[in-house]
């Protein structure tokens, strides 16, 4: 069984949280993405831009921090 915990923080208090299992037997690289593109969905996020220094952090601790700066609330717009 596949567990991801979300939480967000404002503060140093914990303002919500969200569990996902997942019992697919899928990788779980698709299980990590699956799971938070649901965390996103449920707290009204958009998806997180994944830095190097996410993807080093999740390498090497299987678990990373995304902050404010990580989501894009307003698109570009092109002319």
């Amino acid at each position: 069984m596949f567990r991801l915990w979300g939480k967000i923080f404002k503060d140093n208090h914990m303002l919500r949280d969200t569990v996902i299992e997942d019992d697919r037997n899928d990788t779980r690289t698709h299980k990590i993405f699956d799971s938070l593109d649901q965390i996103c969905y449920d707290f009204d996020l958009g998806k997180p831009i994944w830095l190097d220094s996410n993807i080093q952090e999740f390498k090497r601790h299987s678990k990373t921090r995304f902050y404010q700066d990580s989501f894009r609330r307003n698109p570009l717009r092109l002319p």
